[in-house]
């Protein structure tokens, strides 16, 4: 490092990769640097510089003794020892600037000889407090994950069915005879833990009620009238528990029940094509399910609106993961022991890393938010208006307006794309009795929206901008 580029550093300032210190004695002050570097993503430590960005600098006599304790304090006063590189350079004033450079750790997370664990926090440093932060470290760390945390459930909470058909449908192995024999074929599958107990995939993969002992760990999903969150006022709600199989079918058939179904020249009591593929959800959901926070005792939400559903989950993008590198199709197995099962077949996958490139393939309208500060993640599938289905389609649209907000307003451009249908098939197309398309009809009309052209047998409708 030349006497220019110390100058670029120190232009810059103090961040997360950079610190200032007019002269270092204390080793202990040390080590808490050294750490808080190595936990994240390494950093330099400029000695010889003020936090103004003013360069004192050190004598010879001075770099002797802190290369010394540099030495020292990397080796004994942080646990495991760091490999410290040193560098002097030269000032104009015939003084010295020492640069250290800390390296990202390899064997995270590193303790001063406290057992304390520093992070970097911006130019700052704090130690890690919380038992959930703590498990957290270790989990971004690869040396812990929340899947296999024990839980209070004994083997006698196995949904024996479930357990028995995976069993005889992956592995062509019988049901254990005995206790005994159960628990040590658990273990060995990583769904127990040493102590006979099932760990948390145990429970969300084969217990018979998962929400009897992880009751946050479900999904709540809520169809809102138009495009915001209502206190009160919702069409359609429901909660899914149960092994994770389940969870997934239910918050899947509640997104497709909700959606609009397009007939794409089908006849006109045919189910329909939905707006949005299904395997768009399939992968977003098994997104979800599999790759959550589960150190956050919370629910994902599943939220139905006019223009827009939303899939939020608790936990932020872990490690150096980010929104790109997603849509790039890069991951990071937060649960192992669940995504190893999900590969085999619990429920629908593809490959790692392969299902936000398959949904955004088959739905490109889909934004991602990580947010660290709430420590949740969001996905938004952004839907198509009817008006646009319709003059996309030029064939009708399934909707089911009963209940809906607004159901004259929905009922508009169904007979858009229907403008000769009757009475009878405006009642197939949209879900209610003719008796109410009539009521709706004559509404319309008297608010001149709509008017009849022609005879009944031979006419058709305008709808009036």
């Amino acid at each position: 490092m030349n006497h220019q580029f110390l100058h670029s550093q120190i232009i810059l300032g103090e961040d997360s990769t950079r610190q200032f210190k007019a002269d270092v004695k204390n080793a202990e002050s040390l080590a808490s640097e050294m750490v808080a570097f190595a936990n994240t993503s390494g950093g330099t430590i400029f000695i010889g510089v003020a936090d103004d960005g003013s360069t004192p600098g050190l004598t010879q006599q001075d770099v002797v003794r802190i290369n010394q304790l540099v030495s020292n304090v990397a080796s004994q006063f942080v646990r495991s020892p760091l490999a410290v590189q040193t560098e002097t350079v030269a000032l104009e004033s015939g003084r010295i600037v020492m640069v250290l450079t800390v390296p990202k750790g390899i064997d995270k997370p590193y303790f001063d000889k406290n057992g304390v664990i520093w992070l970097k926090a911006g130019a700052d440093k704090r130690r890690v407090n919380s038992r959930e932060e703590l498990r957290r470290f270790f989990q971004f760390s690869n040396q812990f994950h929340a899947d296999e945390l024990p839980t209070k459930a004994g083997v006698d909470k196995l949904d024996k069915l479930r357990f028995r058909d995976f069993l005889r449908d992956v592995y062509e192995q019988e049901y254990p005879d005995s206790s005994a024999e159960l628990t040590r074929l658990l273990q060995n599958m990583n769904l127990a833990t040493d102590d006979g107990v099932l760990n948390l995939a145990g429970v969300l993969l084969f217990a018979e009620r998962p929400e009897w002992i992880t009751p946050q760990f479900v999904v709540k999903a809520i169809r809102y009238p138009g495009n915001q969150i209502h206190s009160t006022d919702y069409l359609d709600t429901e909660d899914f528990a149960g092994p994770i199989k389940k969870v997934f079918d239910d918050s899947l058939a509640f997104v497709m029940r909700n959606l609009h179904k397009v007939q794409a020249g089908r006849g006109v009591n045919a189910p329909g094509t939905p707006e949005i593929p299904a395997s768009v959800f399939e992968e977003l959901l098994v997104n979800a399910l599999v790759h959550r926070d589960y150190l956050v005792s919370a629910p994902i939400r599943l939220f139905i609106f006019d223009n827009r559903i939303e899939i939020i989950s608790p936990g932020h993008l872990p490690n150096n993961l980010t929104v790109e590198k997603i849509r790039r199709g890069n991951s990071n197995i937060r649960n192992p022991i669940l995504v190893s099962y999900v590969a085999k077949g619990v429920l629908p996958y593809h490959g790692l890393g392969s299902g936000i490139k398959r949904a955004l393939s088959d739905w490109p309208q889909i934004e991602f938010q990580d947010d660290h500060d709430g420590c949740l993640f969001t996905v938004t599938v952004h839907r198509k208006s009817m008006e646009t289905l319709v003059e996309e389609s030029g064939v009708p649209i399934h909707v089911q307006i009963k209940g809906h907000h607004d159901p004259i307003n929905d009922l508009l451009p169904v007979i858009k794309a229907n403008p000769f249908a009757d009475y009878e098939k405006l009642a197939e197309v949209t879900g209610v009795s003719e008796a109410t398309i009539k009521r709706y009809i004559q509404r319309l009309k008297q608010q001149n929206r709509l008017q009849r052209k022609g005879s009944k047998k031979t006419g058709y409708w305008e709808v009036l901008d």
